[in-house]
Order: C-alpha cells, then sequence, then structure tokens
C-alpha cells in the first residue's frame, strides 16, 4: 500500500510541474545584453516585382510637372461620411522589375531603395525637363504575413514601411501562450531567391537581425510548441485512457485510505 501512494505522490507531482510553464520560455528580450554599435536604425526600402509605387513629381514649374505625374482618381472607402477619396493612380513593377514611366519610359526600379530611384529620376528629368524638382515615392501595397500560433493569423497591409518584427507581431494580436518564441522563421525574396532568417525573440540579439525591420511581402511564421502539438495529435481513445487511469488513481487511494 505504501508503495501505491509514492506512484500516486509522484504522478501528482508530474502533473503539477508539467502544468506550469516557465517564463523563461515566453518573455520577450530576457536574455544576452545588447550590443549598441551593431544596432542600427538604419532601414531601406527594396523595391521588388509587384510592389506598386505612388510617384509624384513637383517642381517650380507646376504645368511642366503634369506630365510626370500619373491622374488622380476617386476611390471608395469604408468612411460612412466620405464617399471617395482622391488617389494617385500606382506604377506596377513588372515581372522584370521595371516601371513605365512617362516620357522616360521603362526604368528598372527593383532591387534599388528609394534613395536610389529618386536621384535617377533627379538625373533624368533636371535639367532638361525640369529645375528644382521634388520626388516622393512611397509603397501603396506594403504587406507581411503573419501566420502560425498567432491570435490572429492573416496578411496586413501596412501604410509605414518602418515596421519591424513586433509591429507585424503586435497587429497578429501577439503570440499564443503555446507558440515558441525561441524559433521564428522568417522568409523573404531576396535577389530574386527566397531566403530564410530563424531569430529568437527572448533575446536582444533580435536587435540586430538583418529581419528586426521587415521589407515588403516578409513572411512570419510561429511554430507551435510540443505540448501543442501533442495536443492537436491527441485522440478520442487517448483521451478516454487518461479519464480511465484518472479514475483508477481515485479508486486506488480510496481504498488504501
Amino acid at each position: 500500500m505504501f508503495f501505491i501512494k509514492r506512484i500516486i505522490l509522484f504522478l501528482s507531482i508530474v502533473l503539477i510541474v508539467a502544468s506550469c510553464v516557465s517564463n523563461k520560455k515566453i518573455a520577450y528580450l530576457q536574455n544576452d545584453i545588447i550590443n549598441q554599435e551593431a544596432v542600427s536604425n538604419i532601414y531601406n526600402t527594396v523595391f521588388k516585382p509587384d510592389d506598386l509605387l505612388q510617384i509624384s513629381v513637383i517642381s517650380d514649374d507646376v504645368e511642366a510637372s503634369i506630365p510626370f505625374n500619373l491622374p488622380t482618381v476617386s476611390v471608395s472607402t469604408n468612411t460612412a461620411n466620405v464617399i471617395g477619396q482622391p488617389q494617385q493612380i500606382p506604377y506596377l513593377v513588372d515581372s522584370k522589375g521595371e516601371i513605365d514611366f512617362p516620357v522616360l519610359g521603362s526604368i528598372k526600379v527593383a532591387g534599388k531603395t528609394r534613395e536610389e530611384v529618386i536621384q535617377f529620376l533627379k538625373n533624368k528629368l533636371s535639367p532638361k525637363y525640369l529645375k528644382n524638382s521634388t520626388i516622393n515615392i512611397r509603397i501603396t501595397n506594403f504587406k507581411v504575413n503573419v501566420l502560425g500560433d498567432v491570435a490572429r493569423p492573416g496578411a496586413y497591409t501596412i501604410p509605414n514601411e518602418r515596421v519591424t518584427i513586433f509591429d507585424a507581431l503586435s497587429l497578429a494580436g501577439d503570440l499564443n501562450i503555446s507558440g515558441r518564441r525561441d524559433n521564428v522563421l522568417i522568409t523573404r525574396e531576396e535577389d530574386g531567391l527566397k531566403k530564410e532568417y530563424r531569430v529568437d525573440l527572448r533575446s536582444k540579439n533580435l536587435y540586430t537581425s538583418p529581419v528586426f525591420y521587415l521589407q515588403q511581402n516578409d513572411n512570419i511564421y510561429v511554430e507551435h510548441n510540443y505540448a501543442r502539438i501533442q495536443s492537436a495529435s491527441s485522440n478520442s481513445n487517448t483521451s478516454l485512457f487518461i479519464s480511465i487511469t484518472g479514475l483508477l488513481i481515485t479508486i486506488v487511494s480510496l481504498i488504501t485510505r
């Protein structure tokens, strides 16, 4: 009887320990010391095929600038008080990484940063067509995909191109308690190739990662932890077995009193 009691006590302790989740497994940025010299707040948006670019050109001569701006159209909104909102037609970056720009024709933009494209356009327009030109470029379909063990997985379109991995996870409602913080996967297209990065959200070294600042169409995947996977793979027979085992332990404990 004493041996049976010891087994019951041992099983009870195991169940209690298994039900506890260590804070070390879920707290963000708890490990490592930040290397401030390796941290950079500089981020560069690199244009890619399928980007929609809104490019506006202005100069001292308003009339001369008109041919270099696509027409503005009225688009519907979800706001009850607004029927339509003026918006400039965007340029589509084609599969070759080019846009068809007025007067200048096809321009290669894929693989270039915003600053590089702006400087290129200024060099082409000034002084032959425009003087003292100002050019603004923004991506209108900047989005990231957040998948896996998060509260609200999905695709998120973001108006601000300066987006960190924490911004994206916040939009998705943060990780569930069963999501792995130590092995988050980010996939990105670079130079026509798919690249994978693994990051640990618990480490301050995340600040120095090349994927801390996201790029358009990045995919973030949060893996389920072992307990969640085991729970998903269990079936009704497993649940029945656990119930019977619990009942037997209860009966034995009553008999041995």
